[in-house]
């Protein structure tokens, strides 16, 4: 008889369940696809400062914890910089990245106090691995935030070339920069998310009234990757001094290729070299295991007999 209510229990909690995820997410999603997107849409519908101020609010003590933390202003002008970089631009981003650091500093701390006992019976060790554990939880965000940097940074450079040719494809057109900017961070917002971001807020900075070479510059430097900053680097010299637009992107997308191209090539010639040790530790002593095993054995169990033999 438990075992019957049991039974029934677990079957009304799966159908409760069912019908309450198919209430929130699935009917929902099924009405979403019928309607479609949008038909009307800005580039600037769902901007990145919206979603930055969004997550911002759900921080709100990690950033309390952040406030606790004394930083130099030198500091934090680099860290903001950084922080830039990997995509956060919220004004609470600093105290929440120094929140995470402290927070992740104490409890670091914490288990390495506990874990102290377990690690090792020296005295020394006992000091060491809870200073070694703390100074663990102070570096690792800054790592995770350097790893974040430079996987952004190869994001922005390999979504470039694609960028370029619908660029250059919009200009060609008779859309101006400004539009064809426009026109990129809407066709791509799918594809290449954290570019269309960037020409996103550009777009804005022009809209509110900014200089195009100004908003140009801010795009270089927020993004922090150098063929970005070339591009605007084009961008500007061709809005100065009157010249093809559509050329010089054009010339621009082809040796962003060709660079791309050559780093692959440079990396496939590195295979070889980056083989050696794994060839040498792992498969070398197998191969001789297979190869000389038979051999060695054979010696062991009838040469070494008739040395002795001989011996006697």
């Amino acid at each position: 008889m438990p075992i019957y209510l049991i039974v029934g229990f677990f079957m009304v909690l799966m159908v409760a369940i069912a019908a309450f995820g198919y209430q929130r997410y699935a009917r929902p999603g099924q009405v979403y696809e019928r309607l479609g997107e949008s038909v009307i849409g800005t580039p600037t519908d769902g901007s990145p400062l919206d979603a930055e101020a969004h997550k911002a609010r759900e921080f709100k003590i990690i950033q309390k914890v952040g406030e606790l933390m004394p930083v130099s202003e030198s500091e934090s002008s680099i860290t903001h910089q950084m922080l830039t970089h990997a995509g956060f631009r919220s004004d609470n981003a600093i105290k929440i990245y120094y929140g995470i650091r402290l927070l992740s500093t104490v409890v670091f701390g914490l288990v390495g106090m506990l874990m102290r006992n377990t690690v090792s019976d020296s005295p020394t060790m006992r000091v060491i691995f809870p200073v070694a554990m703390v100074l663990g939880g102070f570096i690792m965000p800054n790592f995770v935030l350097e790893k974040r940097i430079k996987k952004r940074l190869t994001t922005l450079r390999l979504a470039l070339p694609d960028a370029l040719d619908l660029m250059v494809i919009a200009v060609e057109a008779g859309l101006g920069l400004d539009q064809a900017i426009s026109y990129v961070a809407t066709e791509l917002r799918n594809a290449h998310k954290e570019l269309t971001e960037e020409f996103v807020l550009t777009n804005l900075e022009i809209r509110a009234g900014k200089r195009r070479t100004d908003a140009l510059k801010n795009l270089g430097e927020r993004a922090g990757e150098p063929e970005l900053r070339k591009l605007t680097a084009i961008l500007i010299q061709n809005d100065r001094f009157g010249t093809s637009v559509a050329e010089s992107l054009r010339q621009h997308s082809d040796h962003l290729r060709v660079r791309r191209r050559q780093e692959a090539e440079e990396r496939a010639a590195k295979v070889g070299v980056k083989l050696v040790f794994p060839i040498f530790f792992f498969i070398l002593p197998a191969m001789m295991l297979v190869c000389a095993g038979p051999g060695v054995l054979g010696v062991v169990k009838y040469l070494l007999p008739l040395m002795k033999g001989f011996q006697k």
